[in-house]
């Protein structure tokens, strides 16, 4: 084995050379890249063409390939464009995972691409948009039920391939012949279906990830709606389907994990019998072992999470005639709860707490509390001297008027608390104070007509 190969790129060439293209679709790693002679090991070469179309080739004439490389390959008839993508030993591997019959049907590389190849596979390609929106309207009228989703041209122009989505079987015989006419071309039909469409479009998956059907998915199996019931997954239509309307490939990823932890919790049908009442299965964490149970066999009433070894022995006391006090007593097996830091603090305690301008009365200055205690006096001794009148001023009569109808409010104020009625507004208080000072008995004189009158004797 030659042991003087080169190590180039970044970090050597060790992290690189298995790259490939990240604008191609089934995109595959090679982890042998950096053993010495790997490219060396076969002849094969696999070659991509035009989104998730994969063909396996010989390269008889020893061109040194990498991957990256634009080569023309062999087709019936004359040839086609496609880009290298894998070589050495893994591309043997990547043939029986492919499922082909036979290596002996496997084509051959004619040369890498020359400037004249590509001219042409340019303008071929420049005419599949168009061919594809004129090939769906001629089906149209020739009232076919089928969709045609893509159209792929020969890197030579002399063949285009349509890939078509139709549910049943389509007898497109006329269609092959109409057109071969409008476009003078070889024409071959493939039927793929929804998922092969969605893997030929490409997209992110609400996972934020690209397509599995895009990426490295080749072999798809059929997937049902009991891999949602094994993982306890909400039977939502939305939520399950993939950007191909069917079901979403990756709930099969976990459906084994899920099928094994679920055999180990007790059966759902089995009620566990405590001196406090019956309790019934409402929900599991499968994968966790731990099982809620309610009261009630239909709503979430009196909720209580035990664990699978608690349930388990509850249940073997159950059929030895005995019933707990509680769930809860002996929960040995009760995992611990985390505890999360973050949640501790709230998400808002570095932000800036915005001051209200509010209007006031007293021109928007602040309480005088503050100025209080700066003077060190009470606040009853600041307004018995503010209520003072000023030396070498006398006193007038609405002064003093007004201060005994403040002194006659304040003494009313406790029977006013008295009568209030729960619930009883200012204004609607108000009125029936009024109310009741109008209907006063002759001979009897309110509290309002006995200040006036002292007000008129002090005047007199």
């Amino acid at each position: 084995m030659d042991q003087d190969f080169k190590m180039n790129g970044c970090c050597r060439g060790l992290c690189a050379k298995g790259c490939g293209r990240q604008d191609k679709q089934l995109n595959t790693y090679d982890y042998l890249a950096d053993i010495p002679g790997n490219s060396e090991a076969t002849d094969l070469v696999e070659v991509q063409f035009k989104n998730t179309r994969k063909g396996y080739y010989r390269n008889t004439n020893q061109l040194p390939l990498e991957k990256g490389d634009i080569v023309a390959v062999e087709a019936s008839p004359g040839h086609d464009i496609g880009v290298v993508t894998l070589t050495g030993r893994l591309v043997p591997l990547q043939i029986k995972k492919a499922n082909l019959k036979s290596e002996q049907d496997i084509k051959r590389i004619y040369r890498k691409a020359k400037p004249v190849d590509m001219e042409k596979y340019e303008e071929a390609k420049a005419k599949e948009h168009d061919t594809m929106i004129r090939s769906r309207q001629i089906a149209k009228k020739l009232g076919l039920e089928m969709k045609i989703g893509d159209v792929e041209y020969q890197g030579d122009g002399n063949k285009a391939i349509f890939y078509y989505i139709a549910d049943g079987r389509v007898d497109f015989r006329q269609l092959i012949k109409v057109l071969a006419e409008a476009f003078k071309v070889r024409i071959e039909m493939k039927q793929i279906g929804a998922r092969q469409e969605a893997g030929r479009i490409g997209g992110i998956g609400p996972c934020g990830r690209e397509l599995c059907c895009a990426t490295w998915m080749k072999n798809f199996v059929s997937v049902s709606t009991s891999a949602a019931r094994y993982q306890d997954i909400s039977l939502n239509p939305q939520k399950l389907a993939g950007q191909c309307a069917k079901l979403k490939c990756c709930m099969n990823y976990e459906v084994d994990a899920y099928v094994e932890a679920g055999k180990r919790l007790p059966s759902r049908e089995i009620s566990l019998l405590t001196q406090a009442g019956e309790y019934f299965f409402f929900k599991a964490d499968i994968l966790s072992g731990m099982i809620t149970y309610s009261t009630d066999k239909n709503l979430a009433a009196n909720l209580v999470t035990i664990h699978a070894k608690r349930a388990f022995a509850v249940i073997s006391m159950n059929r030895k005639g005995e019933k707990p006090d509680t769930l809860t007593e002996g929960n040995d097996g009760l995992s611990p709860r985390t505890v999360d830091l973050v949640e501790q603090e709230s998400l808002t305690r570095f932000d800036k707490r915005k001051k209200k301008n509010r209007n006031r009365k007293d021109g928007g200055k602040r309480n005088a509390a503050p100025e209080n205690q700066k003077t060190g006096k009470p606040q009853g001794e600041k307004n018995a001297e503010m209520n003072k009148p000023q030396q070498g001023a006398p006193e007038n009569a609405g002064n003093a008027e007004n201060r005994n109808n403040r002194e006659q409010r304040k003494r009313n104020r406790p029977a006013q608390k008295e009568n209030r009625e729960p619930g009883e507004n200012k204004k609607v208080r108000k009125n029936r104070d009024n109310r009741n000072r109008n209907q006063a008995p002759e001979g009897k004189n309110t509290a309002g007509e006995a200040d006036s009158k002292k007000n008129n004797e002090k005047d007199a």
